[in-house]
């Protein structure tokens, strides 16, 4: 369903969901898209370790873009997939879960442990408007991230690259470049400096 906004133009649910702005998540359109995604990821979920080549092509389908090179071990779940855009070489662990009703941006060789949750839709605080309509805010993260496992990072969030974010942590605010941060609320615990690779 299309609506006129302030200026006469016409704008789709679909377009206010990716501007941020609140939206019917209702809309056809939007069931339609996410029954897709849903369906890919359940034949993404179905399949064996041997079959790469069929991951390969539901990947493929399912990202916007890097779904050539990301590495996911089912069961892998997102509410659309079409507004998630990885890097190279991003790896997903077991029972990861991305709600990408706004842009999920991930940099090259993100790598998130098991059960990372990310997640760009919200909703209104008012109780009837949040019947109908949601909103969300996009979530960006650098490339050489790693996510430990159990995290949540939450919408409208930006983690810096080369950042390791602590298992079970709760990211609520944007974190710097090349930081290790843990906890709930996620806070800077130190820098990471140069040091050698651990033998």
């Amino acid at each position: 369903m299309e609506v006129r906004d302030g200026v006469g133009a016409m704008t789709s649910e679909r377009e206010r969901m990716l501007a941020g702005e609140v939206y019917n998540a209702s809309d056809p359109e939007l069931v339609q898209a996410r029954e897709q995604a849903r369906d890919l990821c359940w034949d993404l979920n179905a399949t064996r370790e041997s079959q790469s080549e069929v991951r390969r092509r539901i990947l493929a389908e399912l990202f916007a873009s890097g779904g050539d090179s990301v590495c996911v071990q089912p069961p892998f779940y997102c509410d659309y997939g079409s507004n998630i855009f990885l890097g190279e070489q991003v790896y997903f662990n077991f029972n990861c879960v991305v709600l990408d009703v706004c842009k999920v941006a991930i940099g090259d060789f993100a790598f998130f442990g098991p059960a990372v949750q990310i997640y760009t839709a919200t909703h209104p605080l008012n109780a009837q408007q949040r019947r109908t309509h949601e909103f969300g805010q996009p979530v960006t993260i650098g490339s050489d991230v790693w996510v430990g496992g159990g995290a949540i990072i939450l919408p409208g969030v930006t983690i810096g690259s080369k950042t390791v974010i602590g298992a079970g942590s709760v990211v609520t605010k944007d974190i710097p470049d090349g930081v290790v941060a843990v906890g709930n609320p996620c806070r800077v615990v130190r820098e990471i400096t140069d040091e050698p690779p651990v033998k």
